[in-house]
């Protein structure tokens, strides 16, 4: 069996028990259920690059249309890989931030541009992913 298809060394901690609307309890097929569209995951870059905001989102440069940043927000903070928080100290508009579990998505997102600058022509990153 080839090694990306066994489990970490370290085990997570424990989970709560699988969720019913999942179409199978394949571990790619249920994060590709979550992120496995041609925007989210452009979201949690942009999370990572510092970007908080809704307006920050949607002026990328991938323009993703609003209703569709809206329901992928949505979806980030129904799986709690988001959190809302005020834009700063009284303010009415929203800012999100990573959880951990959000963070934790940080290596992906690090081998997908890996990849992409290594077999994909012409690609370049605009902005190296930070740390932390």
């Amino acid at each position: 069996m080839p090694d990306i298809w066994r489990m970490p060394k370290k085990a997570p901690q424990s989970k709560p028990a699988a969720r019913p609307d999942r179409r199978s309890p394949c571990p790619v097929a249920c994060s590709l259920d979550i992120f496995g569209d041609r925007w989210t995951l452009l979201v949690v870059r942009d999370l990572m690059l510092g970007r908080s905001r809704f307006k920050d989102f949607a002026a990328s440069p991938e323009a993703v249309p609003t209703n569709i940043l809206s329901d992928r927000l949505r979806r980030l903070l129904e799986h709690d890989i988001v959190r809302q928080l005020p834009a700063a100290e009284g303010a009415r508009h929203l800012a999100y931030q990573l959880t951990e579990k959000g963070e934790a998505l940080r290596p992906v997102l690090k081998a997908m541009r890996n990849w992409g600058l290594e077999w994909e022509e012409g690609t370049r990153t605009m902005e190296p992913l930070p740390k932390s």
